[in-house]
């Protein structure tokens, strides 16, 4: 990519961090996917990786085009609260459907489910 002769220094080194800061946030996430060996500790890096390193893009998108184009440019900020809100949201979806696999196979690897009612110190009915 080249840079527009009317783009200032300091606005391309500032961009030019926060993509290659995105990128480094993005790859540790990936990393730790691949190195994690159980599910439940595989979801949480990609999860914080791909929320930090595309939230440093976003940052160095708007800081690219605001300068460029002498304005400020937020179409970047809906971006970064779909992906805010949907990733999380995703998470849980994901860890809920696997512990609830995980709880009808009877695996042993997950906490115990719980039951409506019942007091799991004593494992007997709750007062109520």
């Amino acid at each position: 990519m080249t840079v527009p002769a009317d783009l200032p220094a300091w606005a391309a080194i500032l961009t030019s961090v926060l993509v290659l800061l995105g990128a480094g946030l993005t790859l540790i996430g990936t990393i730790g996917l691949l190195r994690l060996k159980y599910f439940y500790a595989r979801v949480h890096p990609p999860t914080l990786g791909t929320t930090l390193g595309i939230g440093c893009i976003l940052l160095a998108s708007m800081l690219y085009f605001s300068v460029l184009q002498s304005r400020p440019v937020l179409h970047e900020v809906l971006i970064a609260i779909f992906v805010t809100i949907t990733t999380p949201v995703t998470l849980m979806l994901l860890v809920s459907a696997a512990l609830h696999r995980d709880w009808d196979e009877g695996n042993g690897h997950v906490p115990m489910q719980p039951r409506l009612g019942v007091n799991h110190e004593q494992d007997e009915p709750a007062d109520e």
